[in-house]
C-alpha cells in the first residue's frame, strides 16, 4: 500500500470564534487528482489556507501530515521548501514585470523553450511572454499564467482552488491534462472546486458542506449526488480573508 501524499485528520479551524473547519479528514495518494467539490461558503478556501499555513488559519486541533510527516505546526515557508503549492484562487498581480520574467521565478534554470512549452499547455502563444503581468491581462489570462508557473514548479502537491476561473470550457479540456501531468509519478494534485464538471474529472472526490467532508467516492458518484441533493449552503459563512502572500455514502438532504 502507497504511504498517502497528504493525509488531513479531523481538522479543526476556527477564525474571530467561529469555526470554519469541523472535523476534516482526507487524502491524496501519490500520481492522484483529488477534488473538493462545494458550493460556495462551503470552507474549500479556507481548507486550501489551513493546509498550505497561512497564519490566520493555524488548525485549533486535527493533523496534517504530508509524505509521513506531521507538518501541522510548520510555516508556509518550510511546506513551500517540501514541495506543497497554492494557487490561489484570485492570483495576484506583479506590476512591473513581464510574463517572461514572472516565470521564471517559478523554478531555477528555466528555459525558453520549457516557458514556451508551459504557456502552450494553458492555451496561450508565446508573444504572451512579452506582456506584462498587469490589469491590462483579464482575469482568466492570469489564471492562465498562473497555472503554466505551476507546472514549470513541478511541486510534490499542486492546490488548485477554483483553477478554473475565468477559463472557458474549450480551454478546460487541455488545462485537465496539465492537471494530470502535474500529478505524474510522485505527485499529486488537490483541486478545489464548485464545479461539478470540473469535479468529475478527478480520481476520487470528497463533498465539502459547511465546513465538513459529508461524503468520498468515485468523482462521478460525488458529482451525482451534487447536482441531486446539494443545494446552497443554508449557514451563513464567514467569508475567508485572502491570506497575505509570502462510491459514496448518502447523506440526508438537509444537511447539504
Amino acid at each position: 500500500m502507497r504511504e498517502n501524499l497528504l493525509f488531513v485528520d479531523d481538522l479543526h479551524v476556527t477564525r474571530e470564534g467561529n469555526p470554519i473547519l469541523k472535523g476534516v479528514t482526507l487524502r491524496v495518494n501519490p500520481g492522484e487528482i483529488v477534488g473538493v467539490l462545494g458550493r460556495n461558503g462551503a470552507g474549500k478556501s479556507s481548507l486550501a489556507y489551513a493546509l498550505m499555513g497561512t497564519h490566520r488559519y493555524t488548525p485549533s486541533s486535527g493533523k496534517i501530515f504530508f509524505a509521513g510527516e506531521d507538518i501541522t505546526g510548520e510555516p508556509i515557508s518550510q511546506r513551500a521548501k517540501r514541495g506543497l503549492t497554492l494557487a490561489w484562487q484570485h492570483p495576484a498581480r506583479y506590476e512591473g514585470i513581464t510574463v517572461r520574467q514572472y516565470l521564471r521565478l517559478s523554478a531555477q534554470g528555466v528555459k525558453e523553450a520549457d516557458m514556451e512549452d508551459a504557456l502552450s499547455r494553458v492555451q496561450l502563444e508565446t508573444p504572451y511572454l512579452e506582456r506584462m503581468v498587469d490589469k491590462a491581462l483579464s482575469g482568466g489570462e492570469r489564471k492562465r499564467i498562473e497555472l503554466a508557473s505551476i507546472f514549470l514548479m513541478q511541486p510534490r502537491l499542486a492546490m488548485l482552488d477554483e483553477p478554473d476561473s475565468g477559463v472557458d470550457l474549450i480551454a478546460l479540456g487541455d488545462i485537465m491534462h496539465l492537471f494530470r501531468d502535474l500529478a505524474g509519478g510522485a505527485n499529486g494534485v488537490l483541486l478545489i472546486t464548485h464545479r461539478e464538471d470540473v469535479a468529475a474529472a478527478c480520481d476520487r472526490s470528497y463533498l465539502m458542506c459547511n465546513g465538513r467532508i459529508i461524503l468520498e467516492g468515485s468523482a462521478e458518484a460525488v458529482k451525482r449526488y451534487f447536482m441531486s441533493q446539494c443545494s446552497p449552503c443554508t449557514e451563513t459563512p464567514l467569508l475567508p480573508v485572502a491570506p497575505e502572500l509570502p462510491a459514496a455514502l448518502p447523506v440526508p438532504k438537509e444537511v447539504c
